[in-house]
C-alpha cells in the first residue's frame, strides 16, 4: 500500500554518522519539524550497483542541503558492516568519503514498514515454524518526506536498476515550489520553469504559453 500522503513510519535504530561514528537509536523523529528527508534503501553493502548510487548521493549532498534536506541511506546490513564499507576506498568498491547517515535495518522491520523488503514471511501453524520466500533484503526504495513527516514521493526499483539522483532534487524543488506558491508542477517541470494554477483556467493558460 502506498505511503504517499501518509505519515512516514518512524524508526529508531543503529547507524553510522559522518562516515566514522556508530550511534544507537538514530531516529527519523529528530528531523520532524526541522528538515526534509530523502530516505533511500539499497540491497547490500559490499555489492555493485549500490556503491555507485551511494557515491552519487554524496556528490549531490550539497544540493540537497541547500534545499534544507537530509539524505539517509538504509540497508538490512549491520552498522558494523556499514562502518567497514565506509572504511573501504572507492577504488576497492567501498564508500569511503560518504558523510550522510547510513542506518542498519537488521531486524528488517524498517524495510517491511516502508514496503520495500524483497520477500515475505509466512508462519506454518502445523509445524509452528516461520519461512521466508524471496530475497530478505531491501529493494531500491526512495522516499521524500517533508518537514511535517508526510511522505510526498515514493519509488521502488528492482535490484539491478540504479537510480537517477537528479530526479529527487527535481522533485524536492517541485514540492518546495508547491509549498511556497500554491501552484502545481506540470510534466517535466524544473526550477525556473512555469508552473500552473490547479484550475481549468490555469491549465488552459499553461498550454497557451507552452
Amino acid at each position: 500500500m502506498a505511503l504517499v500522503g501518509k505519515q512516514a513510519p518512524h524508526f529508531s535504530t543503529g547507524a553510522v554518522i559522518n562516515g566514522e561514528e556508530i550511534v544507537e537509536n538514530f531516529s527519523l523523529q529528530q528531523y520532524i519539524g526541522k528538515k526534509n528527508v530523502v530516505l533511500f534503501f539499497y540491497p547490500k553493502d559490499f555489492t555493485f550497483v549500490c556503491p555507485t548510487e551511494i557515491h552519487a548521493f554524496q556528490e549531490k549532498l550539497a544540493e540537497f542541503e541547500k534545499r534544507d534536506t537530509v539524505v539517509i541511506g538504509c540497508s538490512t546490513d549491520t552498522e558494523e558492516t556499514h562502518l567497514a564499507w565506509l572504511n573501504t576506498p572507492k577504488d576497492n568498491g567501498g564508500i569511503q568519503g560518504v558523510t550522510f547517515p547510513v542506518i542498519a535495518d537488521t531486524a528488517k522491520t524498517i524495510s517491511l514498514n516502508y514496503g520495500v523488503l524483497g520477500g515475505e514471511y509466512a508462519f506454518n501453524n502445523d509445524t509452528r515454524t516461520w519461512s521466508f520466500s524471496g530475497a530478505p533484503i531491501a529493494y531500491r526504495g526512495t522516499f521524500i518526506i517533508d518537514k511535517t513527516g508526510i511522505v510526498r514521493h515514493e519509488s521502488v526499483n528492482d535490484f539491478p536498476l540504479g537510480r537517477n539522483i537528479d530526479e529527487y532534487i527535481r522533485l524536492i524543488d517541485a514540492q518546495l515550489h508547491v509549498e511556497k506558491f500554491g501552484e502545481v508542477c506540470p510534466a517535466n517541470w524544473e526550477e525556473g520553469k512555469e508552473a500552473m494554477k490547479a484550475t481549468t483556467e490555469g491549465v488552459a493558460e499553461y498550454f497557451s504559453n507552452n
